[in-house]
């Protein structure tokens, strides 16, 4: 089991020389495995090796004597060793924390397996930290690794799911994973190495418990090998999930920041194959929420089927407060929050106002001809008195140069986004629109060249 070890670790670069690694070790089987294993391969693979226990609080004496069984075993198994060449390894040093993952979960409103594994990750990270270590070795094995992609199966998971556990992922490495449970329990009789019992392993209340004791031992049965083609199948399925997830990167990568998101033409993720975009907009997600592409296929379906329909302005609610709104020929991802509302107020001339997400800037000054613009533009002086709102029923808007219509049609023409549309600065003078941000002066204020003029710009408040 070491050489085929050694021999898993080299071809995956797991460990490159030079490296300090962290074993995790809760005193199970599989843990003191590892740690025993990587303590001997130190010499053919020159590491530093550290470890470290998490006491979750949720066993009572069970969890102390595991915590008192680790760093016996520690002290007593993994001290200095010396080589063939006389030099001297270092001892393993243990770190240690503890957490109370019920109230945790309680307080979090989460299951507790799913607080245990975030409190204990959190905790590895920081005894990582602590220790200098740039690698973090889990003991997941080949039998932990079928019983994920079994439970994934059986919830309908993609290709993504059914890759299992990585190798290697974000510094965590799983040296044990083409191992099966059968070797480590050789692997510890061999060396008569002792290891503490979890007596919740046989309870099959949980569900992982329920397909390693019912599952898996019929498929055994029926296929003998079953595990290591479980394993071997689960490595080419990721190889084909890195390839695909590569194509749907670039496609990704053509999204652009916005100020509350991000942007997408439609057209790119409505035409590309759905294995794809929906990895796209997944990885789209993740850019928007930090990293985390926890989505369901409701919600990527949904926005996939928004950039293939025709509604122009039709959005979907997705998690973490967000939503995802189609802007005519493109996609946006945003907060759910929306614009900052407008509030009505005067624009003094010359000066400046802040309202909504927007700042206003007025100054006198000659109008030589230049272009009228939606965000920059010249108003007459003959307007003495300014004032800003939001848009309202009724509005009309004679742009230079062109007939005139109601904003709402303006806006709608021009391709203005519906969710902003009410978050536009109108500017009135005397009862009538004189301008509108976004859309530009009514040609009744506009002035002549060589007359001065109030320069008006409207830009966003970062």
């Amino acid at each position: 089991m070491l050489k085929s070890m050694e021999t898993y670790l080299r071809e995956l670069s797991l460990i490159p020389p030079g490296s300090h690694v962290l074993c995790a070790v809760s005193g199970g089987a599989d843990s003191i495995c590892l740690l025993h294993a990587l303590y001997h391969l130190r010499e053919q693979l020159p590491f530093t090796l550290s470890a470290a226990h998490y006491d979750h609080r949720l066993r009572g004496e069970e969890s102390q004597r595991d915590k008192q069984f680790v760093a016996q075993f520690v002290a007593l198994c993994c001290g200095p060793q010396r080589l063939k060449d006389g030099s001297l390894l270092p001892p393993v040093r243990l770190y240690t924390g503890e957490g109370d993952v019920a109230a945790q979960a309680k307080l979090r409103g989460m299951g507790l397996e799913e607080t245990a594994r975030e409190m204990r990750y959190a905790f590895l990270r920081q005894a990582a930290e602590e220790a200098g270590a740039d690698l973090i070795a889990t003991a997941h094995t080949a039998n932990d690794n079928a019983e994920t992609i079994l439970f994934h199966l059986a919830r309908g998971s993609g290709l993504r799911g059914l890759g299992g556990i990585a190798p290697q992922r974000d510094g965590i490495i799983r040296p044990l994973l083409t191992t099966t449970r059968r070797e480590v329990e050789d692997y510890l009789f061999h060396y008569a190495l002792p290891h503490m019992e979890d007596s919740t392993n046989e309870d099959d209340s949980y569900t992982r418990n329920r397909i390693r004791h019912q599952i898996i031992p019929v498929l055994e049965d029926i296929s003998p090998g079953f595990l290591s083609r479980m394993t071997q199948a689960a490595a080419l399925l990721r190889e084909d999930e890195a390839c695909l997830t590569d194509s749907a990167q670039e496609l990704a990568d053509q999204a652009r920041e916005e100020e509350d998101g991000l942007s997408i033409q439609a057209a790119l993720l409505a035409q590309a194959p759905a294995p794809i975009a929906f990895r796209a907009i997944r990885l789209l997600l993740g850019r928007l929420w930090d990293g985390d592409q926890n989505c369901g296929s409701v919600h990527l379906t949904a926005i996939w089927n928004l950039c293939r329909e025709d509604d122009p302005s039709a959005q979907v609610y997705l998690p973490h407060n967000c939503t995802a709104r189609r802007c005519y020929g493109r996609l946006l991802l945003v907060s759910r929050l929306g614009p900052i509302p407008l509030e009505p107020g005067l624009l003094h001339l010359p000066g400046q106002l802040e309202t909504g997400a927007w700042l206003i800037t007025c100054q006198s000054e000659p109008y030589e001809g230049q272009p009228q613009g939606p965000w920059e533009f010249w108003l007459s002086l003959d307007v003495s008195l300014l004032s800003v709102r939001p848009r309202r029923t009724g509005d009309r808007l004679t742009l230079p140069g062109r007939l005139g219509k109601s904003v709402k049609k303006w806006m709608i023409q021009e391709k203005l986004p519906r969710f902003q549309r009410d978050a536009l600065p109108v500017f009135e003078c005397g009862g009538a629109v004189a301008a509108v941000a976004g859309l530009g002066p009514d040609r009744a204020f506009t002035p002549r060249p060589g007359c001065g003029a109030w320069h008006i710009s409207v830009t966003p408040i970062k």
